[in-house]
């Protein structure tokens, strides 16, 4: 099963950056916009776990977020993987005081870590806090619109808990991904 360990942002914050993305979907219809109800920031991302292991890995994660505090934080600023001239993805950024931010990258590493151990693999490389908000189709210069992204600062909230997700591909509307929560962990309930 295709699923990911995530942190939602609560539906106000959500709100607040689909309608500053409204514009932007306007004058760029050719990128793939995400539906702004199935963004999320992704903590560890688990192409293939086993159903074997989903007792394990349940189990394992909510260990990892109790070990860890509710962080607050907000979407702000933007950018683009790979790189401004080669971009295929264009995200949101997290941004949050440093000890939220060490608390975050420590809450990704416990989740890597817990899925793992529980015998499962985890994709990707340096963990980059984001949302996604769109795709395109091709590779391209995308220096104008991180420029623009740079100037948004959306709601502060209070991140209190991880999902662990799994993820139906063309299953959704549009032919877009269906997500399914499996559980829920607290952050701090240790």
């Amino acid at each position: 099963m295709r699923s990911f360990a995530a942190i939602m942002p609560p539906e106000g914050v959500r709100e607040d950056l689909d309608e500053f993305c409204e514009s932007r979907r306007l004058a760029l219809p050719d990128l793939r916009w995400s539906d702004p109800s199935q963004w999320h920031l992704t903590l560890a991302f688990l192409p293939d776990v086993a159903d074997a292991d989903l007792d394990d890995l349940t189990e394992r994660l909510g260990e990892a977020a109790a070990r860890r505090r509710p962080i607050e934080m907000r979407l702000a600023g933007g950018g683009v993987f790979p790189d401004a001239t080669r971009a295929k993805v264009v995200w949101a950024g997290v941004r949050s005081a440093e000890e939220g931010r060490t608390e975050l990258d420590r809450l990704a590493v416990g989740c890597r870590h817990a899925a793992v151990a529980a015998g499962t693999t985890v994709e990707g490389r340096t963990f980059t806090p984001h949302v996604t908000l769109a795709r395109l189709g091709r590779p391209r210069d995308a220096s104008g619109l991180l420029e623009v992204f740079d100037t948004y600062a959306g709601p502060p909230w209070r991140a209190t808990a991880v999902q662990l997700v799994a993820s139906f591909l063309g299953e959704g509307s549009r032919r877009r991904p269906r997500y399914e929560t499996l559980a829920e962990f607290p952050l701090g309930s240790s």
